[in-house]
């Protein structure tokens, strides 16, 4: 996790933490990107370990259970004044992403950080 909590990045709630450590456990290493293209809406979306390509321009937000999280730079343009929580919700993954859990997804939650947040 980059910075502290409430300043502009991302972390995750208990529940997506034991949703990471298990496919850990199961698969190996895992990553996250969040691209908010039409395919994938504002879902994020998890990948094995070096199975999505990163761009020269995307950005790296942190970690989140010791995984990367990356999004993508125009969206990171767009939600860059933003706190963002990954989170699980019920219902299979949609597009390529690995589950987090049997009939469960990951999701993202957000919060718009104030200007004293944002400061450096």
């Amino acid at each position: 996790m980059t910075g502290p909590l409430d300043a502009p990045g991302v972390d995750a709630t208990s529940t997506a933490l034991e949703a990471i450590a298990q496919l850990v456990s199961d698969r190996g290493p895992v990553m996250f990107f969040q691209s908010g293209g039409c395919c994938d809406g504002s879902l994020p979306i998890c990948f094995d370990e070096g199975e999505f390509k990163i761009g020269d321009r995307d950005v790296l937000l942190g970690t989140v259970g010791g995984c990367p999280f990356y999004i993508d730079h125009r969206q990171h343009e767009v939600w860059k004044h933003t706190r963002l929580t990954l989170d699980v919700g019920e219902g299979d993954p949609e597009g390529f992403s690995l589950p987090a859990g049997k009939g469960r997804h990951f999701i993202i939650q957000s919060r718009v950080c104030s200007p004293q947040e944002r400061s450096p």
